[in-house]
């Protein structure tokens, strides 16, 4: 007899009259993919098949070969900022706008579903996924998220965030038990989640791969059924991370009613014959069918062409964005913005290849690239020359470093170009140190002597140990600024603009002052979260831990004052003054605590 729980009792189905008319095998048949990207028709009954893609900071559709770790070549399409360079922002106007832009260009290519925001929270800089994340902090990370996902959807295209939860770390991910106690759970891994779902409000949402203190997560009863489906009251479609499907009849019955991609119609089987044997309910069936065909119908869409104006706006779109995104960290002698006609050399092998995105799944085609140099070139800066001074894999270049000291000592300034290579943050693995490359470290070193100024500027989409900044004048952390990202850090450098990112995630002073340092990644297969709630910042206050940058910190080209502060009834009040010479923008920034 079957014992099933349905999320939302004595539910009216939207769409009872189609379900009564469809076999018990077209019902299941819509229950997993047809192909790596798609969904199934059941063309007798009129119900189409939707198209599923990537990703969180631009569209993987992929016209050939399929696979879901960017392996294979997928259409051009603009490439924004990853999430650890837009939280930066701390701005959810410009995620609902840069969201507007990613659903603009899924549904000119009739893309139903768009897989992102990913909002899994950073637990542990070594992650390799975390240039996708967002922050350390819930609210930050779910208000972000919400906002980009009301963006994708208001063009009629289904945002997926993604990775429901407690995925905190790439490696073991597909088998890994993530053991948390509940209130970390509430107050850190599942927060985010709650602001995406409830200010939000998504059409789907992705399960994670690895398990939640012993279940896995798409079969997870306390996140899908008690808390998603009955806290949140959350009424769109739970769909599996690609492969992430392990008993699906337990799955389907915990609230996972898509399973991506295809199974060969192995599942299906499994499912109708769990029907027929009183093992699972058909009325729990029939309403997951109504959430799929509700999601169906409302993102059912043609193909079209993107306009050529749309392209250009977009691509200023992720120049502003990776300008709002980019944090000053250090600036002696307010030595930027760089004055007019000032002899600047060029060095690093990330000036003129940008390291603009991430690798895996969400790996972008970019409409087009702009790099720093080229960028630099079209300003009033005398670019004395340029240099690669390292080798970007690594590995010792004496005649490369000699070249770069040699240019650095016909300048005024150095802007040095350092940072984590393609390699180092990727989908499916984990970093195994915190340390910036030794052949960058060795560079500044032998700069110092040659150049009297040297800006150091930094691309990669998480923390590295910061020693290396006491050899700079100045700082700027651009992460992964995606496709214009060259062209906003020239805007930076020569005032154009003035920075105004303020970090979402803590600066450690070494690996070893990570709360969760000697937890991760876990022993064999299990992940311990014996840190709690204490995450980021919220340990290292607690602790009173010195970092070297810390949660919301970030300098700009002026200065500002906070008067007439008062609170009164639940809201607080403040005068915030430019007091300096420069224009600029201030994030107000308030925390509370007991």
């Amino acid at each position: 007899m079957a014992d099933n729980r349905i999320h939302m009792e004595n539910k009216q189905l939207e769409y009872h009259d189609l379900i009564e008319k469809m076999t018990l095998e077209e019902k299941t048949s819509l229950l997993s993919g047809q192909n790596f990207w798609n969904t199934k028709p059941v063309i007798r009954l009129g119900i189409p098949s939707i198209m599923l893609t990537d990703g969180p900071h631009g569209l993987r559709k992929q016209g050939g070969k399929a696979d879901h770790l960017g392996l294979n070549k997928s259409i051009p399409a603009t490439c924004f900022p990853t999430a650890s360079a837009l939280a930066n922002s701390w701005d959810a106007e410009l995620l609902e706008y840069i969201g507007t832009c990613l659903g603009e260009e899924a549904a000119a290519e009739g893309i139903n579903v768009l897989l992102g925001p990913a909002l899994n929270i950073k637990r542990n800089p070594l992650c390799g996924r975390n240039f996708e994340y967002f922050s350390e902090d819930p609210f930050l990370s779910g208000k972000l998220a919400a906002a980009m996902i009301r963006g994708i959807q208001s063009q009629g295209v289904s945002a997926c965030p993604k990775h429901f939860a407690v995925n905190s770390q790439e490696i073991r991910r597909m088998v890994i038990d993530e053991v948390a106690d509940e209130r970390a759970l509430r107050e850190i891994y599942l927060e985010g989640f709650r602001y995406a779902v409830l200010e939000g409000k998504p059409m789907t949402l992705m399960s994670s791969y690895n398990r939640v203190n012993g279940v896995y997560a798409n079969e997870n009863e306390h996140l899908l059924q008690d808390i998603l489906y009955g806290e949140w009251k959350f009424d769109g479609v739970v769909v599996t991370d690609w492969g992430g499907e392990n008993d699906r009849v337990s799955g389907l019955a915990a609230g996972n009613q898509l399973e991506m991609p295809f199974s060969g119609g192995e599942t299906d089987r499994e499912v109708l014959e769990a029907v027929r044997a009183g093992k699972l309910s058909e009325v729990l069936l029939d309403e997951r069918i109504d959430s799929l065909l509700r999601l169906i119908f409302q993102t059912k869409r043609e193909s079209q062409v993107l306009k050529p104006e749309l392209k250009q706006k977009h691509h200023e779109a992720a120049r502003e964005a990776a300008r709002r995104s980019a944090v000053l960290v250090k600036n002696e002698k307010g030595l930027l913005p760089l004055a007019a006609h000032t002899r600047v050399a060029v060095i690093g092998d990330f000036a003129k290849i940008p390291r603009f995105q991430g690798a895996g799944s969400s790996l972008i085609v970019p409409t087009q690239l702009d790099s720093a140099l080229y960028a630099l070139m079209q300003t009033e800066l005398n670019i004395v020359g340029y240099e690669s001074g390292f080798r970007r894999r690594g590995g010792k270049s004496t005649a490369k470093q000699h070249r770069a000291v040699a240019l650095a000592a016909r300048a005024d300034v150095a802007l040095v170009f350092i940072g984590l290579d393609e390699g180092s943050e990727a989908e499916g693995i984990d970093r195994t140190h915190l340390r910036l490359p030794e052949n960058q470290i060795e560079l500044l070193n032998a700069l110092r002597p040659a150049c009297g100024k040297i800006v150091a500027i930094f691309s990669g989409g998480a923390p590295v140990e910061p020693h290396w900044a006491a050899d700079v004048d100045a700082a700027l952390l651009g992460y992964l600024g995606g496709q214009a990202g060259g062209g906003a850090i020239a805007d930076l450098v020569c005032g154009k603009a003035a920075p105004s990112g303020k970090l979402a995630e803590t600066y450690p002073n070494a690996y070893a002052d990570v709360p969760s340092a000697r937890d991760y990644p876990g022993k064999e297969l299990t992940a311990e979260h014996r840190e709690s709630i204490f995450v980021g910042y919220r340990y290292y206050d607690t602790a009173q831990e010195s970092v070297a940058w810390p949660f919301g910190f970030g300098l700009t080209y002026t200065t500002f004052a906070y008067e007439d502060i008062a609170f009164e009834d639940g809201e607080v009040q403040v005068t915030i003054r430019n007091t300096g010479t420069r224009a600029g923008e201030e994030i107000a920034q308030l925390y509370i605590s007991k």
